[in-house]
């Protein structure tokens, strides 16, 4: 911000979000700090590439005036992206009740005795904004996220070593039981043996 005795200015840098084919447009304002009326006047080294509205006027004691500075849509971009245009802001005290009709170019004009403040102004292009990011889909309130593709092998994993527990404990469940009624079948067997071998020697007595 410039803090020139009569005006204040800001900014001091015209920031252009610079786009081909596209007219842009960056604001400055100008504040009068002191008790007087005060003029201004804005020139530009490329008069046919801006337009500045307004580019005289009379700012009020105590107040501000906003001027818009218009670039005129560009076919090609300048290389670099640097912009060597400048602005020049005069300012100059005159009389009360003073009004933009009022204003002449003598005014401005430093050889007759007027005391003209100046204030230089560059042109600076920057990115234009960028568009805002997607919503990631899921994200809005109150839904869960979706799991992504890790997730899901995560989860598969998780589950096929759970499935793969629990037939490897079937399995041996059904071992032990195939155990314990081999182990029934073999004692029964026994039994049976011994029983015939009993009636036998029975048998063999009684004669």
């Amino acid at each position: 911000m410039s803090t020139a005795d009569l005006l204040s200015i800001e900014p001091l840098e015209l920031k252009f979000p610079f786009e081909l084919r596209k007219q842009i447009s960056c604001g400055l304002q100008l504040s009068n700090k002191t008790d007087n009326y005060v003029a201004f006047k804005v020139k530009t080294t490329n008069p046919k590439k801006y337009c500045v509205r307004p580019n005289t006027g009379v700012v009020l004691p105590r107040s501000t005036c906003d001027v818009i500075v218009t670039m005129q849509a560009q076919k090609e971009a300048p290389p670099d992206m640097q912009c060597r245009d400048k602005f020049l802001l005069q300012s100059v005290k005159v009389n009360d009740g003073a009004s933009a009709k009022d204003i002449t170019a003598e005014m401005f004009n430093k050889e007759a005795g007027h005391v003209v403040e100046e204030c230089k102004l560059r042109v600076v292009y920057v990115p234009p904004p960028q568009p805002p990011s997607p919503v990631r889909e899921g994200s809005e309130e109150g839904s869960p996220p979706r799991a992504s593709a890790s997730d899901n092998g995560h989860a598969n994993a998780a589950e096929f070593a759970a499935a793969a527990k629990q037939f490897s404990e079937g399995l041996e469940a059904q071992d032990k039981s195939f155990e314990v009624k081999l182990n029934s079948v073999f004692s029964v067997s026994l039994c049976a043996a011994a029983y015939a071998r009993f009636i036998l020697i029975c048998l063999v007595l009684c004669r």
